[in-house]
Formats: structure tokens, sequence, C-alpha cells
């Protein structure tokens, strides 16, 4: 008997360590969910952004953390550039629509390519496609842009956790979806790539640490 409770013991520990299952693991679920869906943008919103690029390609990154962190980031990222208020809500809706195109590709350890991402690999390769450099490892996004409280969380946003017994970040992904409580985010799992997935899960409730806000 006591064999059997040290394995039944074993096995909920086991489980409980692990995310439960993903909520949308590739594109067509993500278009059926209406998660993913092409922005439209009118030719001037669209000029106005790659007018904003070309003109601020030698600025540095707006993401606006205090002075002390911005100055640090933007001597490593001198190519960064602004990006304009408003054209925010059309390049968040890029930006998910770009990770998004990523869905159901595997995981892989240092990864920033379709071969495979890692969780800040992910990010990575998603902002840099507009000119947008953020820190390569997960903990240093954390100390980039403007902490908010869950309850403000908007799409965009990037959300970080701390698990596997850490003491510090170790996990990112990007908010998608704010429907009420319910928070959905694109990231790279170890166990099932890349993914979006929810807070409600018990396992990203408990891990949760923060959310920051790169795009204003």
């Amino acid at each position: 008997m006591k064999n059997q409770l040290y394995i039944i013991a074993i096995l909920l520990l086991f489980t409980a360590c692990k995310p439960t299952s993903a909520i949308v693991t590739s594109k067509d679920e993500a278009l059926k969910k209406g998660i993913y869906s092409q922005p439209v943008a009118s030719k001037t919103t669209v000029a106005k952004v790659k007018k904003t690029q070309r003109e601020n390609t030698s600025k540095q990154v707006a993401l606006a953390p205090s002075p002390k962190k911005i100055s640090r980031i933007n001597d490593e990222n001198e190519s960064d550039i602004f990006i304009e208020t408003g054209d925010s809500n059309y390049l968040v809706d890029q930006l998910i629509n770009t990770a998004s195109d990523n869905l159901g590709v595997g995981y892989r350890g240092g990864g920033t390519t379709k071969a495979g991402f890692d969780c800040s690999g992910l990010m990575y390769s998603t902002f840099k496609k507009f000119d947008i450099t953020l820190p390569r490892s997960s903990y240093q996004m954390a100390e980039i842009g403007t902490p908010v409280d869950l309850e403000n969380a908007k799409k965009g946003d990037l959300i970080f956790f701390i698990n596997r017994g850490q003491k510090r970040i170790n996990h990112v992904g990007m908010i998608v979806e704010v429907n009420g409580d319910d928070v959905k985010f694109i990231h790279s799992s170890t166990q099932s790539g890349v993914i979006i997935s929810s807070l409600k899960e018990s396992y990203y409730d408990r891990t949760f640490k923060q959310v920051n806000r790169v795009i204003q």
C-alpha cells in the first residue's frame, strides 16, 4: 500500500509541474477563434509606417523604460527605430500576425527561425521584422518597456513567467487577446513549440510574473 501511495504522489507531482494543454496550436485554429486575422490598413496608414521606418532607422528604440535602463538598451541597439503612437494599433496587429505565422513550429533552444524557436527567440525575431531589436533573453526583455498591471494588459504587451524552480524570469510570450480576465498569449513552449495559451491555465496562472508594454 505504501508503495502504491508513493507512486501516486510522484505522478501527481510530475503532472502538476507541466502546463495544461494549449488553446491554439495552428494558424487554422487561430483563424477559427478569431485570434489571427490579417489587419486591414489604408494605404495612408501603411505609408505612415514605412515613412516612420525610413526616417528613424538611425534613432534609438522608444521602449520607454526608466532613463537608466533605456540608456543601456539604446547603447546595444543603435539601429532601432521610434514607433509613432498613431500607428501602434496597426503595428501590434502586424506583430501578432507575424508571430502567429509560426504557430505549430517546434521548440529549439537558441532558435530564431522556422527551424525552431525558443521563447525569447520568437519574440526577438517577431519584433526584429519591424526593425525593433529586443534583448535576446527573456529576463533581459523583462527589464525594458513599462510594467503594467495585469488588469490593464492589452494586445502586444509582453508577458513573463518564472517556472521550473528558477529564481528569475525565464519565459516570455506576447499577449494576443484580452477578454475580461482571460488573457491569451503566443509563445514557444518546450513541449509544444509555438502555441497560444491562456493565463487561466493553472500552470501559467501560478508561474505568471509580470506584463511589460513595449509599444506605447
